[in-house]
């Protein structure tokens, strides 16, 4: 939302509006909190929490080669799920709202693009996450809600000051810059825990796949979002660079003689 926006907003409006981005924000660096304290063992508790799910043996086999220190880090990635999943789907599930917000032409961000994000997690946390549960127990569970979560305490704050005629320089520098690494760690992280829930058989019909179990329709369906993934993140990267480049402007080049 521009600062345009937020000057022709009506007051009641930019009320709602503002407390909505705040109450997100606080919601999400919440969860942020959660999951750092949960992955450092911050408050001494984190060893003690109980695994949601058999890890994979890919995910026994990673672990076991990684240093001793990043290895307990690893384990407890496993579980985060179990410290964070609750909290994250509930701060997340608002997220609908700003579909809503588009509709009535309360904020002036693109439908397309919206509606893609937001649908889009909105899949991770009910459709994958919360059917599937061996993938609570990936450790992607965790760098993907650490990049969301990130990616949305910015972008709130970003909105909320907007709102009320403010523009920070740290946040429009974050807030336009942040995603150079956030967006391919968040949506890479979304990807491959789709990846995670497709079977282990081929996909090609046949009697070696009857034997080790049919693909249904609806793994067809997630190996199609698997790979589409991919072009959504160039759109909804390529989409921020160009963001980036109306509001910081072209980055400086050093001049040469």
């Amino acid at each position: 939302m521009s600062s345009k926006d937020a000057k022709g907003a009506p007051f009641l409006l930019k009320t709602y509006l503002v407390t909505y981005n705040v109450l997100s924000a606080i919601g999400w660096a919440y969860v942020f909190g959660l999951t750092v304290t949960h992955l450092l063992n911050l408050d001494g508790k984190s060893d003690a929490v109980y695994e949601p799910h058999t890890k994979t043996a890919t995910v026994q086999t990673l672990e076991s080669r990684l240093p001793p220190l990043l290895q307990t880090i690893f384990h407890r990635a496993t579980t985060a799920y179990t410290r964070v999943g609750v909290q994250t789907a509930f701060v997340q599930s608002f997220a609908f709202l700003e579909v809503v917000h588009v509709i009535f032409g309360w904020v002036r961000s693109p439908l397309h693009t919206t509606v893609m994000q937001v649908s889009s997690r909105l899949f991770l946390v009910w459709g994958i996450t919360e059917q599937f549960p061996e993938v609570r127990s990936n450790p992607l569970y965790s760098s993907m809600v650490l990049a969301w979560s990130l990616t949305e305490i910015i972008r709130y704050s970003f909105y909320a000051f907007n709102l009320v005629g403010l523009n920070p320089r740290v946040l429009s520098f974050l807030r336009y810059t942040t995603f150079y690494i956030l967006y391919p760690l968040g949506a890479s992280s979304e990807a491959f825990l789709i990846y995670a829930t497709l079977p282990s058989s081929s996909p090609i019909p046949g009697w070696q796949a009857w034997i080790q179990g049919m693909w249904k329709p609806t793994d067809y369906a997630r190996a199609l979002l698997f790979a589409i993934w991919w072009p959504g993140l160039y759109v909804m990267y390529t989409y921020m660079i160009v963001q980036r480049r109306k509001v910081l402007g072209k980055p400086k080049t050093l001049k040469t003689n």
